[in-house]
């Protein structure tokens, strides 16, 4: 299966060289100079995954992940040169599931593309997930239709945020490391990748309205990882 990416971004070297790299690695390129084309692209076009500049002219990379959020859950990647943890943070909090920084190898892009297609597409179609419900407490998880409640209450999730929680909850009591979470939602580990993780499980926790003083389901085990209880 070929996948189609999105690459929105206004610098045409930049998304030149981007198409060049992944249609060598077989994938549909498609190429927007600005956030409202990338958005008329999403709304007319069968998006599986999105490279997003940050700053772009008529809207920038976190207004379009918002819109994107909206109506579609296919992972989001920025691609920026604003690289400051509070960047990467607000960059995740918008929505996004992976960060890169500028200047970047083009062979970690064309990974990290193939990374979360794999885990993103993996989750929705592997047999084994087919009509999978899971139930610790007032959190329910249905992993084949993709939704999350609390006390019988939509709690809405990112594909990344959903893929860590669905781990754990399939594997209650079991202490995950950051890098075996990363692996598992990534397909990949990078060293790099620790603060990415962090941020998604506190905005995980902050929709599942957890304390992370005193956590009632994701809890942190110092120096090892992270879990959740069996209720």
């Amino acid at each position: 299966m070929s996948y189609t990416v999105l690459i929105a971004e206004d610098d045409k070297d930049i998304a030149n060289l981007l198409e060049l790299y992944l249609k060598s690695n077989d994938y549909n390129v498609i190429l927007a100079g600005n956030g409202k084309e990338a958005y008329e692209i999403v709304r007319n076009n069968k998006i599986d995954i999105a490279v997003l500049d940050i700053m772009m002219p008529e809207m920038d990379g976190y207004a379009l992940t918002m819109k994107i959020r909206q109506d579609y859950n296919f992972p989001v990647i920025f691609l920026s040169a604003k690289n400051q943890d509070s960047d990467k943070i607000l960059g995740l909090d918008m929505g996004a599931d992976d960060y890169m920084t500028k200047p970047f190898n083009p062979l970690e892009i064309v990974a990290r593309v193939k990374s979360n297609l794999r885990r993103y597409y993996e989750l929705n179609n592997d047999e084994t997930y087919q009509s999978s419900i899971y139930t610790i407490g007032d959190l329910t998880i249905d992993i084949d239709k993709m939704i999350v409640k609390k006390n019988e209450e939509d709690i809405v999730l990112t594909p990344t945020e959903f893929k860590i929680l669905a781990l754990m909850m399939k594997n209650p009591g079991r202490v995950f490391t950051k890098a075996q979470i990363c692996e598992s939602t990534f397909g990949e580990y990078y060293g790099t990748d620790d603060n990415s993780m962090m941020v998604h499980i506190s905005k995980l926790r902050e929709k599942l309205g957890d304390d992370s003083r005193n956590p009632k389901y994701i809890k942190n085990i110092r120096g090892i990882g992270y879990k959740i209880d069996k209720k």
